[in-house]
């Protein structure tokens, strides 16, 4: 049975701790005591190390050795226009579960209104929820999240591969090419799709229309159904 990983600020001199909730679920709900034997990571590395002392708000790690550990095969940025946050929450979870390198959010033409003025307060509920989602699945690095830019920001992106999901007839099939540098970068819209402007800025700065089929997705359904089509791509 694969060791459980924890994620800490940093280590230092052969050691690193968690303090406060995160020390304290430790203690409290796992129940880890002095001399067990799990991961962590420093979100560059990961290591097997000893607990070396728990206390009910503070862990503390002894470093034994440094682990191999593969990151994701494929970098895959999500821009998305926001929805009622309990299922972006959805969203945030299962996208850290399939290996989403960043989580961009903005606030699309339909959108509901007043999502934006909440979204920022939303940042450290969503970076938790990263958190616990990358160590359930054992990632090395955490998602980078930022909780909000203006819809041409995030038309900005780099990456050689830029797929528009796109409800509209004629779209080619989300089929994303092999880059060299394996980053993909996809914008998933609301659920009353893109208006015309929006899709118009979008081909323009050189982002290309892809379907997930003729269905009707919801917002953070199309945004997990690409991820894994991705990452198909890409083993």
């Amino acid at each position: 049975m694969a060791r459980r990983r924890f994620f800490v600020p940093r280590i230092h001199g052969g050691s690193a701790t968690l303090a406060g909730g995160d020390a304290h679920h430790l203690t409290r709900v796992l129940r880890v005591e002095k001399g067990q034997k799990y991961e962590i990571s420093d979100n560059n590395a990961v290591y097997l190390a000893e607990v070396d002392s728990a206390r009910r708000d503070l862990v503390s790690f002894r470093v034994l050795e440094r682990i191999e550990a593969a990151d994701a095969p494929v970098r895959t940025a999500l821009y998305v226009a926001l929805i009622r946050f309990e299922r972006l929450e959805l969203l945030v979870e299962k996208a850290t579960e399939l290996g989403v390198d960043s989580m961009t959010f903005f606030a699309a033409e339909r959108s509901e209104r007043g999502l934006d003025r909440a979204a920022e307060k939303r940042a450290e509920r969503w970076a938790r929820i990263a958190r616990e989602a990358s160590e359930q699945s054992r990632r090395v690095r955490l998602p980078e999240i930022t909780a909000l830019v203006p819809f041409r920001e995030a038309l900005d992106d780099a990456s050689p591969c830029r797929l528009l999901l796109d409800e509209e007839p004629g779209c080619v099939p989300l089929r994303p090419e092999r880059s060299l540098d394996h980053r993909v970068s996809v914008l998933v819209g609301p659920e009353g799709g893109w208006t015309d402007r929006e899709r118009s800025l979008a081909h323009a700065a050189g982002w290309q229309s892809a379907t997930l089929g003729p269905a009707i997705l919801r917002t953070e359904t199309a945004a997990i159904a690409a991820l894994a089509v991705i990452n198909a791509a890409y083993l």
